[in-house]
Parts: C-alpha cells; structure tokens; sequence
C-alpha cells in the first residue's frame, strides 16, 4: 500500500492529466484503445454507439411515440395538426451535442438518464409554444420501453453503417483474390503435412463462401423491441386511456419504427434476438480470425510477400523485418469483440424475476465489440491490399513433394483393377522425404498395366493435380463469378 500511495503522490504532483482531443489528434488520455489510439477508425461508430447517440435515440423514441398517440384520435387525448407535429420532429431533428449536454446537466439532478430526456422534451415543447402536450410525454411508460427501442434501432443503424460497408470491402477484397488467383496451383497442407494440391484461389473462395453465409443469416435476424409498459401489459395505458387498442397501437407504433414487437415480456426486453445478432457477429469474426491466421501462414511461408510502405518500421530491432501486423491486428481486435459479443449474448438475456438493473449498464457496451470488429475489419482491409504474391515458392514446395500425386496414382489403379494398389503406393511413399519426379515415375514405368494407362499417369505432376478450379464451377452453384 505504501508503494501505490508514493506512486499516486508522484503522478498527482509531478503530472498533470488534461483531456485533449480535436479532429486531428488521438485523446491520448482515454483508457479505451477504441476511443485512444484507434479514434480515427472508430468516429462512425460513435455516431450510433456513443452517449450521445443514446440519449439522442432516446429524444427520437420519445418524440415519436408522442406524436404516434396523439394521433389515435382517442376522446381523452387532445388533437395535434400537422403544423405542430413538424415543430414537435424539430426536437430530435435539430438535436446536437449541447442538447445532450443539457439532458446530462439534468440528470445530475435527477439521477435518472431517461426521466432527464423526458424532462428535456417537456422544456423544449414550452419554448416550443406546445406546452398543452408536455404531460403526455412518456405517458405510460417505463424506461425500458425507450431503452429497448433506441438500442435496437442504434444498433441495427450502426451495424448498417459503420460494420456493414467494412465487411463487405473484406468480402469483395477476398473474392477479388479469389478470381486473380483461380489458377494458381497450391500445396495443401493437413494436419500440416503435404497434402493433395488445391488452387490459391480456391482457398481464399473458402472464406468468402463462408463469409457471405453468414452474412445471409444476418441480413434474416428481424429486429426486435419490447414496448409494453412497466411490466409488459400497458397496465397504465389501459386503465387511463379505455377507448384504444393498446397492443395493436403498440405493434403498429413499433412497427412503423422498422421493428417487431415484442409480445410477451416483463418491464424488459429479454434480449434473445440480439444474442442472435451477436452470436452471428461473432461466427462472422470467427471465420475472419481463421483467414487472419492463414494469411498470417501463408507469408510465413513466404508464398506471400507483403508491400513496403516507405518510413514504416518493421522492428526496433531487425531492420529486414516486415512483419504482418494488418492481420495480427485484426485477429487480436476480432478476439476481444467476440470475447463482449460473447459475454452479452449470455448476460443480457438473463435477468432476476421482472427486471433488475444488470442490463442497463451491460448494454452500454455495445458499442465496444462491434467497434473491436471496425477496427478489425479495416486491418483487413489494408492487409489483404499489401499482399503480393511470390509465385516461385509455391511452385517449389509442390515440386519438393511429388508424393502428393500417389493418391491421383493409386485411385487411377484402382479403376482398371490393379491389386492393392493404395498398399502399393503406401510402401512407396509413406515417410518417404525423397520422392522426386523421377522415382516417381520409376514406379509408374513398372506397373504391369497398358501404356495407355502409364501414360494418363505420366502426365500427372503436383501442378497440375489440382481438381476443379473456380472457373469450372457452374454458377448458380457457387458465388465466384
């Protein structure tokens, strides 16, 4: 203890820490990487995943659940014209960053972030000249029925706009590949042993096939928000308001905001759909963590060499070195965001009898994962750019390993009936380090088959064993066109 109190006495007099950040520089203060050092790749996701996003989705939820009712035509709630509805959408529409700085001035009173927003909304309609509406503002509601309607509309938003666009620039990036290199003969690797040739570009088809499944099944997730209530019943709503349909009103209201209503819940969403969401988020980052670490190989093994960008630096200490930063970038920011996607896909879902608060400061952190993705993603991006490929060297390891073609040999013995012919070629081959060309076909040249046969085989080499390529596959079956 006397350590960390000479420690703080140090830092608390010989340092001052002052926050410090405009558009062109890092808040070198943050404790956050996504708000530090990564600011600049993360600015779009601020604009759904930040508290001022919050509290302006909240503004926009209210205000239009405000109009929504006053539209019912109900013989308890007073008429509103359109005139003032367009003043009422000038709430939200004209909402910036000294707005939210009032609702957070108000919540220091408060102690309530949403009640600060209803607060907010009612001084706006008095300055507004509409101050016979403020008391119908959040009528009936509970937090949670603005909660869990902002955060699915921010996140669907921010997914769309600051995920979606890098994710796809990945996918087109890895296609791209794919097409350039379609005819590139590639030792395979099993187990991590010399394993029947493929192509390049096949290789990267895997992922970009793998890739677009997914994003598939995130395109179908439907959108979800709970709006019911304190409980989940619109308790209030039908007791005060007897001439309205609450659940349809609720659906209709929800529905025109892009989303489902949730029908059955407590004073809280109960989240299923987006652990839905974040589990397919996180495959996603998965397989893109198996492409970060097979490029990470590949340059490894030098069938890959990477770009040279002038003054960058490799290592402080090795002066050669480039190393492939771009994709053990995106490996390590793809770890941590499945490691949140994870962790709130379990939690949020679950919560104590009707609500208890876990959620509220569990959820703020959506942002963080997908934000972990961005950054990923834009690594990607770049890493994929830098590649260069260096033809020679695979061409030399499949020269190095004409074992590889006893399968192509063995099967071909097997169709004109030849006896044990994988034991054959299994006796030649296996642990064998020294097959060449010639030894190869040595053997072939000994076979007692026809010189029609010994032919089809002689011509078969580590280059051109290689099956279908992706220019073969018909295409309505595959995604490469």
């Amino acid at each position: 203890m006397v350590f960390i109190d000479l420690l703080c006495v140090r830092f608390q007099s010989n340092t001052t820490f002052a926050p410090y950040h405009n558009n062109n520089t890092i808040m070198l203060t943050a404790i956050s990487p996504i708000d530090g050092r990564y600011a600049n790749k993360t600015k779009k996701a601020g604009d759904y995943f930040s508290e001022y996003a919050l509290i302006k989705y909240r503004v926009f939820v209210e205000i239009e659940y405000l109009i929504a009712l006053l539209g019912t035509e109900s013989k308890y709630l007073p008429t509103i014209t359109q005139e003032a509805v367009d003043k009422v959408k000038s709430i939200y529409t004209d909402f910036n960053l000294a707005s939210a700085q009032t609702i957070k001035d108000t919540e220091k009173v408060t102690n309530h972030d949403v009640k600060a927003v209803e607060y907010y909304i009612k001084d706006q309609l008095d300055a507004l000249g509409l101050g016979e509406y403020k008391e119908w503002v959040h009528f009936g509601l509970t937090s949670q029925d603005i909660n869990n309607s902002a955060m699915p509309l921010l996140l669907r938003d921010g997914i769309a706009d600051a995920l979606y666009p890098y994710l796809m620039e990945v996918a087109d990036a890895i296609e791209a590949r794919a097409k350039l290199y379609a005819q590139v003969p590639m030792l395979a690797h099993t187990h991590g042993q010399p394993a029947s040739p493929t192509t390049l570009g096949k290789e990267f088809m895997v992922f970009h096939d793998r890739l677009l499944a997914q994003v598939d099944l995130l395109k179908d997730l439907p959108v979800k928000a709970k709006f019911g209530g304190a409980t989940g019943n619109f308790n209030a709503h039908k007791v005060a308001i007897t001439d309205v349909n609450w659940l349809e009103f609720g659906d209709g209201f929800i529905r025109e905001l892009g989303m489902e209503r949730l029908r059955f819940t407590t004073q809280i969403d109960h989240y299923d759909h987006m652990a839905a969401l974040f589990h397919c988020l996180s495959r996603i980052n998965t397989i893109l963590i198996d492409f970060s670490r097979d490029m990470w190989t590949y340059i490894s093994m030098d069938y890959f060499k990477q770009k040279v960008v002038a003054g960058e630096v490799g290592s402080s200490a090795m002066p050669h070195k480039v190393n492939p930063i771009d994709f053990e970038n995106a490996e390590g920011n793809l770890g941590m965001a499945n490691a949140v996607f994870s962790f709130l896909a379990s939690k949020l879902p679950v919560s104590r009898l009707q609500r208890d608060l876990t959620d509220s400061t569990v959820s703020r952190n959506i942002g963080v994962p997908v934000s972990h993705t961005s950054i990923a993603l834009q690594s990607l991006i770049k890493g994929i750019s830098k590649l260069e490929l260096n033809a020679p060297k695979l061409d030399q390891h499949l020269e190095e390993q004409w074992a590889v073609v006893a399968e192509a040999i063995q099967n071909i013995l097997r169709r004109e009936g030849v006896d044990k012919p994988y034991e054959k070629l299994k006796a030649l081959t296996r642990g064998n380090s020294k097959i060449t060309k010639t030894s190869m076909h040595d053997f072939i040249n000994g076979l007692e088959v026809n010189e029609d046969v010994k032919a089809e085989m002689l011509v078969i080499t580590p280059q051109n064993y290689i099956g279908y390529t992706l220019d073969e596959y018909p295409m309505d079956e595959n995604q490469f066109a």
